[in-house]
């Protein structure tokens, strides 16, 4: 496998890194009292005031937390695994391992332009640019040459490029839909206690263009198509369960 030295190094810090984030998100324990909160904008939010994520509000920390949960018990895992088989010549396990590396970048771009500032900012900047870095590596890593030769002439592609498509779109919809309407009435989106929608942006710019990116290659037998179509396969699992986990964690701390 091309870079594995590299990739080995850094692959070894993301785990590391990410282990210690989520742990401290999840178990490190400071008491305190929630405490309502009026915005410069006017929104009243409640502010968790305890643990890791002191200054965020109690529905943001919950979602994070939800996250650190699913870093520890699906992320770091896959990266394990993926990593092992990867480094055997592996292309699922090669394929599986940039999938989860996209998983970890687009997670610690998050934390680190979305969690209120605390103690931990320099290690989510440093999963940020590992992560980011290390994707990347990945990406180089593979023979596109031959790629499109290993995935059956049976594969439904149709299929997967209507389902990355139909996910850009509810995306797209969903997304516009929170921000075209207060636009348009000059008024502000709920936004908590952040000042501007950084997911919302994230999505519009990574993971939408992706889904209609790799749908558009996947149909023409691309490479990069088969590649781009593995990787948002992976990040759509992974971050649907991110998600599912953030509503149930959500729901135990009360919030609506």
């Amino acid at each position: 496998m091309k870079n594995q030295k590299a990739l080995t190094w850094m692959i070894i810090l993301i785990f590391v890194l990410a282990l210690f984030a989520a742990s401290m998100g999840l178990f490190y324990s400071f008491p305190g009292q929630s405490m309502e909160y009026k915005t410069l904008r006017g929104e009243q939010v409640t502010i968790n005031m305890q643990g890791l994520y002191w200054y965020d509000t109690v529905s943001s920390a919950a979602q994070m937390q939800g996250n650190d949960l699913i870093t520890l018990v699906v992320g770091l895992p896959l990266l394990l695994v993926s990593t092992l088989l990867a480094f055997r010549g592996s292309l699922r396990g090669h394929l599986l391992l940039t999938g989860t590396l996209g998983f970890f970048l687009y997670t610690y771009m998050s934390m680190s332009m979305l969690t209120a500032y605390n103690d931990l900012f320099l290690v989510y900047v440093a999963l940020f640019g590992l992560s980011l870095y290390t994707f990347i590596l990945s990406l180089l890593s593979f023979n596109l040459s031959d790629l499109p030769a290993h995935f059956s002439n049976h594969l439904p592609r149709g299929w997967i490029a209507a389902m990355m498509f139909i996910t850009g779109a509810f995306l797209t919809l969903a997304w516009l839909g929170r921000i075209i309407p207060p636009l348009l009435n000059r008024t502000t989106p709920a936004l908590e206690n952040t000042t501007t929608l950084v997911i919302q942006a994230m999505d519009l710019v990574l993971i939408v263009p992706l889904a209609v990116l790799a749908g558009i290659l996947l149909l023409k037998r691309s490479a990069w198509g088969y590649l781009l179509s593995s990787v948002f396969i992976l990040k759509s699992i992974t971050m649907g369960l991110a998600v599912s986990t953030m509503g149930i964690n959500m729901t135990l701390r009360g919030v609506p």
